[in-house]
């Protein structure tokens, strides 16, 4: 086989699990809202038809490395990047080929099972890996007998499909559910498609249009967590301040009291030394006067949000530009890139340090190549990125290669998390003592979600009907409820028995009405406000009615 062919085959296997990403999601067992694994697995290999269609080389090397590079930047999600790391694996074992063999793939699918298993810290069998380490020693196999390509690649599908069928036996939640797993099916239903090239020389079509591969990011504005229009700011001066502590200075309690008399979105963290602090007010002078009764003020910036406002939407005006690529500056020692949706969360991540917000989390993972291109936007020698979702972290790590600066992905699986890493940040402290300090910040923090039911689900002694409201804690499936107020105040209950925090953050998200979220916090106030410091924002994002964090 020669690359002209090669890359038909891929661009067919492409093709085939675009037009059945809907059914492979279904097999998703967590029944969760998420970016599911037919619709990554498509995204991602879609990123390789995408390179492959406008290239004509002969040779099957050129094509491999071009549909491994491809994969890599537009990997998305566990299961993409697991596929893409399965195609960087045949590359190399196609390294300076011009035509393929059935031994030749026999050996290059091996390095990818390799690559694939090497990457995952804890691999799962029953999963993709154990579909593509069945596949590939069948490989091996016939390719000992025969050095015949559809020979081999026909043993290769029947071994796939074999070994999806076993899945339900060694995870046991895929049995209770009665499905396969969802990876697995994905990556039959590409060799499925690449199958139809190689042995009879048909390639198939796209069902239906698809969807548009995202070519690069573009930057998350920049706003107010609560005010995204200017005629609703009621607040104009976004004041943030470090308080070095003296010796009888009272608890920051009280500080945060009064800041909460004088604006809104407060966020006060202290120890023994320091208090941070972060609040929207028309009297920054006040807060600063305040302050002065708790200790010596450092590191005061004052910024008015209305004149932000007004920046933004000229610029906006003016032109619509994704994010360039910015050279490192020699003077910029840290910079953070962060993964959220809505409008306030990725608003507040900004106003605590971020340099990029990556739109994305539950309901669309961004690409390797969304957060590649926001830490080439982000100038420090040191990037810090906070995925804040545990199907995001591969896709960072992949980025790190890939980037021209240091980078550090933090393993953030929730957006509390990814919120307590940053305020534990401290510009002065090594690169070690951050990464240090920001993970034992995060690692302390407990977090508790709210939302629905995206399809019917028996999953973990649940009996779940779609739409139903679920809740989780620190992303254990823990009730089902058809009353979202019953689900907050029932969650809420359990994660106080068991968290000794002090510090209780309610988010909202975007299809809460006003009416709700004020008689939530009257409720939240009158049953825990004399026992935690509570903190209330409107995050905005989809999803998720609400996310509970207590540390």
């Amino acid at each position: 086989m020669n690359g002209k062919l090669w890359a038909q085959a891929i661009i067919s296997g492409a093709n085939h699990i675009i037009n059945q990403k809907k059914a492979v999601d279904e097999l998703n067992v967590f029944p969760v809202p998420d970016g599911d694994t037919g619709t990554n697995m498509s995204m991602t290999i879609g990123a390789g038809k995408k390179a492959l269609e406008s290239q004509h080389s002969d040779s099957v090397s050129k094509v491999a490395d071009l549909t491994a590079s491809s994969l890599l930047r537009g990997a998305r999600g566990n299961s993409g990047v697991i596929l893409s790391l399965l195609f960087r694996g045949i590359a190399k074992g196609l390294k300076e080929k011009d035509e393929m063999t059935g031994r030749d793939f026999a050996d290059a699918l091996t390095l990818g099972v390799q690559s694939a298993y090497q990457a995952v810290m804890n691999p799962t069998e029953g999963t993709i890996l154990t579909v593509a380490r069945l596949a590939a020693e069948r490989a091996v196999q016939t390719a000992n007998q025969t050095n015949d390509l559809v020979t081999v690649f026909e043993e290769t599908v029947q071994a796939a499909g074999e070994a999806l069928e076993q899945t339900p036996e060694l995870l046991p939640v895929l049995k209770k559910a009665g499905v396969v797993d969802a990876g697995g099916k994905g990556l039959l239903v590409i060799l499925e498609g690449m199958l139809s090239v190689i042995r009879d020389g048909r390639m198939i079509d796209l069902a239906e249009p698809a969807a548009k591969v995202p070519a690069a990011p573009t930057a998350a504005p920049s706003a107010s967590p609560f005010d995204l229009v200017e005629g609703d700011i009621k607040f104009f001066y976004c004041t943030e301040f470090l308080v070095e502590r003296k010796k009888d200075a009272k608890d920051a309690l009280a500080l945060r009291a009064y800041l909460e008399t004088i604006g809104d979105c407060v966020v006060v963290v202290d120890d023994d030394s320091i208090i941070k602090v972060h609040v929207h007010t028309n009297h920054p002078g006040k807060a600063l006067e305040e302050a002065l009764n708790f200790g010596t003020l450092m590191n005061m910036k004052i910024e008015n949000m209305k004149e932000q406002y007004a920046a933004k939407q000229h610029e906006a005006a003016e032109t619509k530009v994704n994010v360039a690529y910015v050279p490192v500056d020699p003077s910029v020692e840290y910079g953070f890139v962060a993964v959220a949706a809505g409008e306030g969360l990725r608003g507040l991540f900004t106003e605590l340090g971020a340099d990029q917000v990556v739109s994305g989390g539950q309901t669309m993972n961004p690409s390797t190549e969304d957060i590649l291109a926001a830490i080439h936007a982000t100038p420090a020698k040191t990037v810090f990125v906070l995925p804040n979702n545990k199907n995001i972290i591969m896709a960072a790590e992949q980025a790190v290669q890939l980037a021209d600066r240091k980078v550090c992905v933090l393993q953030t699986r929730t957006i509390p998390q990814g919120l307590s890493a940053m305020l534990a940040f401290d510009p002065d402290a090594s690169f070690a003592d951050n990464r240090t300090n920001m993970t034992a910040a995060f690692d302390q923090v407990h977090t508790g979600q709210i939302t629905f039911a995206a399809r019917d689900s028996d999953f973990d002694g649940h009996d779940i009907k779609r739409g139903q409201i679920l809740a989780m804690d620190n992303g254990k499936l823990t009730f089902v409820e058809k009353d979202l107020s019953k689900a907050l105040h029932k969650l809420l209950r359990s994660m106080t028995k068991k968290s000794d925090g002090t510090f209780l953050t309610v988010i909202t998200g975007e299809d809460l009405p006003e009416s709700a979220l004020e008689e939530e916090q009257r409720y939240i106030e009158a049953k825990y406000g004399d026992r935690y410091e509570l903190n209330f924002i409107r995050g905005g994002q989809p999803v998720y009615y609400y996310i509970l964090s207590l540390e």
